[in-house]
């Protein structure tokens, strides 16, 4: 199985062009059901393993308080791993075929209001050490609604001033260009200007936002910029980097944006992943009608 599965990542990676996270998120998916298989049932050949066997193995992971979404990502590691398999005539048919994904219960994402983002960012010290590069983090993220690993990953010659346009590179390595605001635009002016410089070592790579030690931010060290900014600011929120992305969704739509536009700028390849913020501006237009409406 090991080596099968080396197979079949290399043929995500090379031929399908997928995201080194979706890699590495199907790899463990497929590695841990094949050691609860030669733990569990004593099976290490691909040829035993049966959709009865399958079934066994998820309802074990759901018994062990697995999420309906996290179960949803090994179903289909499964059934596209052994699709491959077949297809290549490694086993005889596919066990996996007849699985049926878990239903989620979708939840409408948080978001803040646009007096709490303004709050936010205007809470931000920029005469502190690093203040301005972290003033440019939080517009970007809000300005652009990026991904956490997007705004990592943005670079010097993906960013056109004068447009005031970002090239991002996506999940699944898909390229679309965002718009940057100007209150964005004049934070990033200030901190490539003034404090960018200061941190460029000889390993410094392009981009944008660079650590003390002139090295690329971690998405682990953005979620700790953004949640210290937010204990700071005072905000009774929890306050995380994808909170403003769902925040610029929604005051979007809230403004009148067309949705097959947001979805464009968010690089959603499924329009009903974007749908969910129509939810959240109907859950908003109630709460006011509530509010003010005297026969509410």
């Amino acid at each position: 199985m090991e080596q099968a599965i080396e197979s079949f990542i290399r043929f995500l990676a090379v031929e399908r062009g997928l995201s080194e996270n979706y890699q590495l998120s199907t790899q463990r998916s497929l590695t841990e059901f094949a050691n609860w298989c030669v733990s569990k049932k004593r099976i290490d050949n691909l040829r035993g393993v049966t959709l009865p066997l399958i079934s066994e193995y998820l309802g074990d992971r759901k018994r062990a308080g697995l999420s309906a979404s996290s179960i949803k990502l090994i179903v289909v590691a499964l059934k596209i791993f052994f699709r491959f398999l077949a297809g290549k005539r490694a086993i005889d048919r596919n066990p996996a075929e007849a699985l049926t994904l878990p239903r989620i219960e979708r939840y409408l994402p948080e978001t803040l209001n646009e007096l709490q983002v303004e709050h936010l960012i205007e809470n931000i010290d920029t005469k502190v050490s690093l203040g301005l590069r972290d003033r440019a983090m939080v517009e970007l993220l809000y300005a652009s609604g990026l991904r956490i690993s997007e705004l990592a990953n943005a670079r010097l010659e993906n960013f056109n001033f004068e447009e005031r346009i970002l090239r991002v590179l996506g999940k699944g390595n898909k390229t679309r260009l965002v718009p940057v605001g100007r209150k964005a635009c004049e934070a990033l002016a200030a901190y490539l200007s003034v404090e960018r410089p200061k941190l460029v070592k000889r390993r410094s790579g392009s981009e944008i936002f660079l650590s003390e030690r002139g090295t690329k931010l971690t998405t682990a060290r953005i979620w700790q910029i953004v949640k210290k900014i937010s204990r700071h600011s005072g905000l009774e929120k929890n306050v995380y980097p994808h909170l403003l992305r769902h925040s610029f969704a929604t005051h979007l739509l809230g403004n009148g944006a067309d949705l097959r536009i947001i979805q464009e700028m968010l690089g959603h390849a499924d329009i009903s992943t974007t749908q969910v913020y129509t939810h959240v501006d109907e859950q908003r237009l109630k709460a006011v009608h509530r509010q003010f409406h005297p026969r509410a």
